[in-house]
């Protein structure tokens, strides 16, 4: 079996004047979120043998925020197609993973993960900023992984941990 760790850039600056959204960068509540989500990994024992990421800037600080603080070396692979992704262009993405991995993290926006979280769970779930869930995939390759094929393990906000 598959499993398919979903997660939400964490919390970004506001567009500066003259700047792109592409270039928007993790304001301090967004280093707090991702170093929690890396730790909660950490203390999970969580690994991933590959992780896709957008190449937002706000997505791959949170990638290497949540990485280093869960001791974490992945092969990590940013792909600009995860940019503003819908769920179909995450799933390709997704099918592209080393074949012999068994968990792979995709790293990217909204609505794209809500909406791919959906398709395959059949779960309408919130991912706030920096929210991870943790999806079991019924597939045992990840060029089969299919719509409605999957349930959800899972998910945890930063909020939460804080709080917790």
């Amino acid at each position: 079996m598959k499993t398919l760790f979903l997660l939400r850039h964490a919390k970004a600056e506001n567009a500066a004047p003259g700047s792109t959204d592409l270039n928007r960068a993790l304001n301090e509540r967004g280093k707090t979120e991702a170093e929690a989500i890396g730790t909660f990994l950490k203390k999970q024992d969580l690994k991933f043998d590959f992780v896709s990421c957008s190449t937002a800037v706000r997505a791959r600080e949170t990638a290497e925020l949540v990485l280093a603080a869960a001791e974490l070396a992945p092969n990590l692979r940013y792909d600009e197609r995860i940019y503003e992704a819908g769920p179909l262009r995450l799933l390709e993405v997704i099918s592209e993973s080393e074949k012999d991995g068994s968990a792979v993290l995709v790293v990217g926006h909204n609505p794209g993960m809500e909406e791919l979280l959906r398709i395959l769970t059949g779960r309408n779930e919130q991912m706030a900023t920096g929210t991870l869930a943790k999806i079991d995939l019924n597939a045992g390759e990840w060029n089969k992984v299919r719509e409605g094929d999957a349930s959800l393990d899972w998910i945890v906000k930063p909020k939460e941990l804080a709080a917790g």
